[in-house]
C-alpha cells in the first residue's frame, strides 16, 4: 500500500502548481540564492532556471525537476511568506538581520518603536511620492543645497538602522529577514518617517541579469526601473522613499545618497575610472554626455561637478527640496585611510557599513572631514524661523548658540600664512611666537635614562577620541574677535592671549592644591608642541594659559583678542560622535565600565570579529579629526597665490580659532594625566606623539605602570577604558628596539612613539 501512495504522491507533485515567475525570482533572491546554485542542486543548466523566471515568456519545468523545483519554492515561501502586492519593477522584498542592539538615543535622534517579529518588508508602492523637502512653512526663503532651509517645525524621530549580515554568492550579494528590530528598550513608541523609510542611502549595482538593484539599509533591495542617470535621479525622489529626517529641528533633512557600483557606473554610460586629468580636476569634463543629459532634464549640479561627491539638484521652489547625492567608490571617494577596503566590498555589505556609519553619524556628505565639519552645522543650523511679527509672518533669523551664515575673519595671529590679513607682511617674512597662535598636537620625545634602559620593555598607551574629548565643554568663540590691550586674563573668556609662560618652572608645579616636587627636564613643556620650554612672549589659546595659572604660576597678558560672543558649541557634536563610537565597540565586544584586564583583552584583535563594524570605528574617529581640520582648510590649488583669499574662507564653519582652542585643550588634558602620573609613581614618558605616551615599564602591559588598585585607577591620571578621554594599549616593543632604532638613524630623540604600534621603521619621520 505504501508504494500505492508513493505513486500517487509523486503523481500530484508532477502536476504541482508552482508561484508566478516574479515570485519564484524573489523566493530565489530573499534566499540569497544565484541561478547557477539551483541550476546545480536541481541539475539542470543555468537558462533552464532563467527561463523559469522570465517574465516575458515563462518556461514551466517538467518531470522530476518540476518536483524538485516546487519543493525548493514552497520551503523559500514558508521562510519568506509574500508581502502584499506591489507595483512590478518596483520593490525585491528582501531580509533583515538583526546584529546589534541600537545605539544609544540622543537629543536629536529618539529611536522609533520597530516592526514587530515577521511582519513583511516595508515597500513602495505605486503612485508614492516622496516629498524631500521640509514641511511648509510661512517663510518667503528660497533654500540652495549650500544652504540649508529654515523650518521652525520640531525634528522627527530618526528610523532605526538594524543593518543586515549578508551572504555573498558568485557576483550578487543580498540579505535575508529572518526578524525586524524591536525599539531599544526605554525608547518612546512611534514610527519612522514614511518620506524615509527605506532608509538613508542605497548602493546601485547591476546583477547578473542585468537588472539594477538599490542595497537599501536593513537589507532591503528595491528594483530600480531607471535606464538613465537623470531617471535614476526622478526615481530616487519619487518612488524610493531615501533620506535622512533633520537632526536640528531648524535644520534640513539630508538628501537621499546614492552610491554607484562600477556596474552601475557602466549602466548609466559614466566612466569607471577617472582619467589622471580627471582625477586631478576632480570631476568629469562638463562636455560629458552624462552631464548634457542631467542638463537636458533641468538637472544642476553644484561647483564640485560631477566628482566622486556629487550633488545633482533643482533649485528649490518654496520649502521642496530636490537633490540627490552620489557617492562613486570606484573614482577614490572612500578613502583607504579612513574607510578601509570598504569600495571593494559587496553592495549588500557596503550599504551595511555606511548605512551604520549614516543612523548613527549623518549621511555623509563627502570624505569623513567634510562630513565631521558638516554635522557640526547639522547640530547648529545658522538660522530659524522667527516668532510671527503682527502680520502673522516669519523670517529668517540668527540661530542662537550657532555660527550664523556669515563668515567672520580670525584675529591676525590666528591666520596661518599666506591669509589676505597678513598680505602686507614682506613676502619672505616668518612668524615668529610673538606674531602666530601655534597650537598644535604634541610630537616629543627625549633620550631614554639609565635607569629606564635596565627595563625591559616600552609600552604605548592611546587615548580615545582624544580631540573629541578636547572639545567636549569646551567654550569656543562663536563670533569676531574683540582686540584688547593689557586685558586681565579670564580663563572663561575664549580667545588668543599674547603672554609669556617661560617663567613656569616644571620642577615645582601644584597637583590639585600641593605644590610637588618633579624632575622637570624628563617632562614636555605643556606650551609648545615640541616641547621645549618658551623663551618669550607668545599667543595661546584659552585653555593653554589656563593650565599654567593652575599650576600654580601668574600670567600677564600682554594683549588678547577675545570673543565676548561665545559658547558649548561643540558640545552636540561630541555627545553624537561619542555615543555612535561606544555603540560601534559595543557591538564589536568592547563594552563602557569594563574592569582593565577584561578591557584589554576585548581590545585584542576587536577589528577581525566583525571587519565591516571595524570600518564603521575607524571612520568616526576619522570624522572626529578631520571635521577639526577643516576648521582651518588650507588652499587647494585653484591658482590660489599668498594674499588672496580662498573658497575655504567663505564658510562660516572657516574657524580657526576653536581649531586651536581644542587642540590646546587636548594637548593640555594629556599634560595634566603626566604630570599626576609623574607625581604618584616617579614615572616619567619617553616619547609623546598627539594622543600616544609610551613609557618603560618591567613588563609588556599597561597594567605593568599604570598604578591601578583594586581596579581603580589613579584619580585624575590615565584609565583605561573605551570612553573617549580614556586610554587603550597602542603597542609594546623592546628597550633594546628603541635603542637600537634610534641608533641606526643616529637619532637620540626619534619619536618612538610613531613606531611603537607594530616596531616596523621604513625612514626616519620627520612629523610633516
Amino acid at each position: 500500500m505504501s508504494e500505492l501512495f508513493e505513486a500517487v504522491d509523486a503523481l500530484v507533485a508532477s502536476r504541482a502548481p508552482l508561484p508566478s515567475a516574479q515570485e519564484r525570482k524573489r523566493l530565489r533572491q530573499a534566499h540569497g540564492l544565484t541561478l547557477e546554485e539551483v541550476a546545480a542542486a536541481l541539475k539542470v543548466r543555468r537558462a533552464t532556471v532563467s527561463g523559469w523566471e522570465s517574465l516575458k515568456k515563462t518556461v514551466e519545468p517538467r518531470g522530476p525537476e518540476r518536483e524538485a523545483y516546487a519543493r525548493l519554492l514552497n520551503k523559500l515561501a514558508e521562510l519568506y511568506p509574500a508581502s502584499p502586492p506591489v507595483r512590478e519593477g518596483t520593490v525585491a522584498p528582501a531580509v533583515l538581520d538583526t546584529f546589534t542592539a541600537a545605539p544609544a538615543p540622543t537629543e536629536a535622534q529618539t529611536p522609533p518603536t520597530g516592526p514587530a517579529p515577521g511582519t513583511a518588508t516595508a515597500t513602495a508602492t505605486e503612485n508614492t511620492r516622496i516629498n524631500p523637502g521640509h514641511p511648509p512653512a510661512a517663510l518667503a526663503v528660497t533654500p540652495t543645497p549650500e544652504n540649508p532651509q529654515i523650518n521652525p517645525g520640531p525634528p522627527p524621530p530618526v528610523p532605526p538602522t538594524a543593518p543586515a549580515s549578508t551572504r555573498t554568492t558568485g557576483s550578487t550579494s543580498t540579505s535575508r529577514r529572518r526578524s525586524a528590530r524591536k525599539a531599544p528598550a526605554g525608547g518612546p513608541a512611534g514610527g519612522s518617517d514614511p518620506r524615509c523609510e527605506n532608509g538613508p542611502l542605497a548602493v546601485v549595482d547591476v546583477d547578473t541579469d542585468g537588472q539594477v538593484l538599490a542595497y537599501c539599509t536593513g537589507g532591503l533591495v528595491l528594483d530600480v526601473p531607471a535606464t538613465s542617470l537623470p531617471a535614476l535621479v526622478e526615481w530616487t525622489l519619487q518612488e524610493a522613499r531615501l533620506g535622512q529626517p533633520r537632526l536640528s529641528g531648524p535644520g534640513k533633512d539630508a538628501d537621499p545618497l546614492l552610491v554607484l557600483t562600477e556596474a552601475a557606473l557602466e549602466r548609466y554610460g559614466l566612466p569607471v575610472a577617472l582619467t589622471e586629468e580627471e582625477r586631478l580636476a576632480g570631476r568629469l569634463p562638463e562636455g560629458h554626455k552624462v552631464i548634457k543629459q542631467l542638463t537636458r532634464a533641468d538637472w544642476k549640479l553644484t561647483k564640485r561637478g560631477l566628482g566622486p561627491w556629487a550633488r545633482i539638484y533643482r533649485p528649490a521652489t518654496g520649502s521642496g527640496r530636490a537633490c540627490v547625492q552620489l557617492c562613486i567608490p570606484s573614482w577614490h571617494a572612500l578613502d583607504a585611510r579612513h574607510w578601509g577596503n570598504a569600495a571593494q566590498l559587496p553592495p549588500a555589505d557596503l550599504a551595511r557599513v555606511l548605512g551604520v556609519y549614516a543612523s548613527r553619524v549623518m549621511t555623509p556628505r563627502g570624505s569623513t572631514a567634510v562630513t565631521g565639519l558638516e554635522l557640526m552645522t547639522a547640530l547648529h543650523p545658522p538660522t530659524r524661523a522667527s516668532e510671527p511679527d503682527a502680520d502673522g509672518r516669519r523670517h529668517s533669523e540668527r540661530n542662537p548658540g550657532s555660527l550664523g551664515k556669515e563668515p567672520v575673519d580670525c584675529a591676525p595671529c590666528e591666520a596661518p600664512d599666506g591669509h589676505p590679513l597678513l598680505e602686507d607682511l614682506p613676502r619672505f617674512h616668518v612668524r615668529g611666537p610673538d606674531e602666530k597662535l601655534f597650537e598644535e598636537a604634541y610630537d616629543w620625545a627625549r633620550p631614554m635614562t639609565d635607569a629606564e634602559c635596565t627595563l625591559r620593555h616600552l609600552v604605548g598607551i592611546d587615548v580615545n577620541m582624544a580631540f573629541a574629548a578636547g572639545a567636549n565643554g569646551l567654550i569656543v568663540g562663536l563670533g569676531a574677535p574683540t582686540h584688547v590691550t593689557t586685558p586681565v586674563f579670564d580663563p572663561t573668556l575664549p580667545g588668543s592671549w599674547l603672554v609669556d609662560l617661560s617663567h613656569v618652572d616644571l620642577s615645582s608645579v601644584k597637583v590639585g592644591k600641593e605644590w610637588v616636587e618633579l624632575d622637570g627636564d624628563l617632562l614636555p613643556s605643556p606650551f609648545t608642541p615640541k616641547g621645549e620650554r618658551p623663551e618669550g612672549p607668545a599667543w595661546y589659546a584659552t585653555p593653554t594659559v589656563s593650565y599654567a595659572v593652575e599650576l600654580g604660576y601668574e600670567v600677564r597678558p600682554l594683549e588678547a583678542y577675545v570673543r565676548y560672543d561665545n559658547g558649548r558649541y561643540l558640545d552636540g557634536w561630541y555627545q553624537r560622535l561619542r555615543d555612535a563610537y561606544l555603540a560601534t565597540m559595543a557591538d564589536l565586544g568592547v563594552h563602557a565600565d569594563m574592569a582593565p584586564a577584561d578591557f584589554l583583552a576585548a581590545m585584542d584583535g576587536y577589528q577581525s570579529r566583525d571587519p565591516q563594524l571595524a570600518i564603521v570605528a575607524a571612520a568616526i574617529k576619522a570624522t572626529v579629526k578631520g571635521g577639526l581640520g577643516k576648521l582651518r582648510e588650507r588652499p587647494r590649488g585653484e591658482g590660489w597665490r599668498p594674499g588672496q583669499p580662498w573658497r575655504a574662507l567663505a564658510r562660516p564653519t572657516w574657524r580657526p580659532d576653536i581649531r586651536a582652542a581644542v587642540i590646546s585643550r587636548t594637548r593640555i588634558n594629556l599634560h595634566r594625566k603626566i604630570v599626576k602620573h609623574a607625581a604618584f609613581t616617579g614615572q616619567y614618558p619617553v616619547a609623546v606623539l598627539s594622543d600616544c605616551v609610551v613609557y618603560a615599564a618591567g613588563g609588556p602591559s599597561p597594567l605593568d605602570f599604570l598604578p591601578y588598585r583594586e581596579d581603580k585607577p589613579l584619580s585624575g591620571g590615565f584609565k583605561l577604558g573605551i570612553n573617549p578621554g580614556l586610554v587603550k594599549h597602542e603597542g609594546t616593543q623592546s628597550v633594546l628596539w628603541g635603542e637600537e632604532v634610534r641608533e641606526r638613524f643616529d637619532a637620540p630623540e626619534l619619536n618612538l612613539a610613531r613606531y611603537i604600534k607594530d616596531g616596523t621603521v621604513t625612514d626616519v619621520d620627520n612629523g610633516e
